[in-house]
């Protein structure tokens, strides 16, 4: 098994665009090991899941769904930032 402890995000993904605003509100913070990031990354995901569902059987449960919406947005970045840490020539494929 290979040891990934020293590989850390690099802090560019950002997140919470609000309105017609090009500047995000939030960014991933660098420096935060990947598997640390990824294991939060799907803990964020799996609560994410859990509303979606909750959102979509109950009645009046609208905010639910929003806060689904920011845990994957969240979720997202965290785990565009470890793509472009860990893919090759990441940087020539931003979306």
């Amino acid at each position: 098994m290979t040891d990934h402890s020293d590989i850390k995000t690099i802090g560019i993904a950002p997140f919470g665009y609000c309105g017609d605003s090009d500047q995000p509100l939030f960014r991933v913070n660098r420096g935060v090991q990947i598997r640390e990031a990824l294991e939060r990354a799907s803990d964020m995901l799996h609560c994410a899941k859990v509303l979606a569902m909750d959102a979509a059987m109950e009645r009046d449960k609208h905010s639910y769904a929003w806060a689904s919406h920011y845990l994957i947005e969240m979720s997202k970045a965290v785990v565009d930032d470890v793509v472009k840490v860990v893919t090759p020539m990441s940087g020539k494929r931003d979306r």
